[in-house]
């Protein structure tokens, strides 16, 4: 089982009787599992068994699900509110004749909000209700069965990318032991050098190098940092294969590369190394960006 990305969009349709309707869901990225609803009045009741379709199939994102009627021919679910229409009517003609103005056209009032409405769809019985309820959220669950599919198509992109940015992290460790291996010697070749710069007449005793070389050496060592960085590596890479939902494992990785590279940066004796540490940043940075995004 491939990654799968908390990022989609799917749609279906669906009829009972004389209704017609669409569903949109979509989903974006998000701490937790948190379900929008967006329907015409009336639909409240089916909020409930909305999110349990959501809950059996998704575990992490912000999710939306829009349903639409889609209008019957003719327009004939369409009608004139007369008396919301009457009342703006009249306060129509009560603001001409305060302010002077033209009365307002007929156009203008039908475009008032309220003024043309849509009949209710729900049927007075209640059986019929719960048929048509029944059959929402069966075209519900099959739009979610393809946001869910979409998300998987995503996840396996996904997979690829933080792949790559993982063996990236694990070359630039491997490259900066290297650098950091040979640290220590060229520290005391730059000691050596300022020594005689500064005292140039004076001779400092062979041990008394060797233990300021040892100091800095200390104060530099990024070994630890870089055994860490090389477990973290291990772990990410087992966790893009385990086939589980990791989404949040993985930003907390991303967290513990971020803090390993910012040492490395801050400990570097060395440009070459400094350079490394750099390079590391940005990997890290795009793989946390790109791990927000898995469930």
């Amino acid at each position: 089982m491939s990654l799968v990305s908390m990022t989609g969009f799917a749609e279906n349709h669906g009829a009972h009787g004389d209704l017609r309707w669409r569903w949109e869901v979509k989903s974006v990225n998000g701490r937790g599992l948190d379900v929008r609803l967006r329907t015409p009045p009336g639909f409240d009741s089916i909020e409930p068994a909305v999110r349990m379709l959501a809950a059996e199939r998704f575990r992490r994102g912000n999710l939306q699900a829009t349903l639409n009627f889609v209008p019957q021919e003719g327009g004939r679910n369409f009608r004139v509110d007369r008396e919301a229409l009457s009342a703006a009517v009249r306060l129509a003609k009560e603001i001409a004749d305060q302010t002077g103005l033209s009365p307002a056209r007929v156009d203008g009032l039908l475009a008032l909000k309220g003024i043309i409405v849509q009949d209710d769809p729900a049927p007075a019985d209640a059986a019929a209700r719960a048929s048509r309820d029944a059959a929402l959220l069966e075209s519900l669950a099959a739009a979610f069965d393809a946001l869910r599919r979409a998300r998987r198509t995503e996840g396996a992109k996904l997979s690829g990318l933080l792949h790559g940015m993982i063996e990236e992290i694990g070359r630039l460790g491997t490259e900066a032991s290297a650098v950091a291996a040979a640290q220590p010697a060229a520290l005391r070749e730059r000691l050596v050098l300022q020594v005689k710069e500064l005292l140039s007449t004076l001779q400092l005793p062979e041990d008394r190098l060797a233990q300021e070389v040892a100091l800095l050496a200390t104060r530099v060592d990024v070994r630890e940092e870089l055994d860490r960085l090389n477990a973290h590596v291990q772990e990410a890479r087992a966790l893009l294969n385990s086939g589980e939902a990791v989404g949040r494992k993985l930003d907390f990785l991303a967290q513990e590369f971020n803090r390993e590279a910012n040492t490395l940066c801050s400990k570097a004796a060395e440009i070459s190394l400094t350079r490394i540490g750099l390079a590391l940043k940005h990997t890290v940075d795009q793989f946390r960006e790109q791990a927000q995004n898995v469930e």
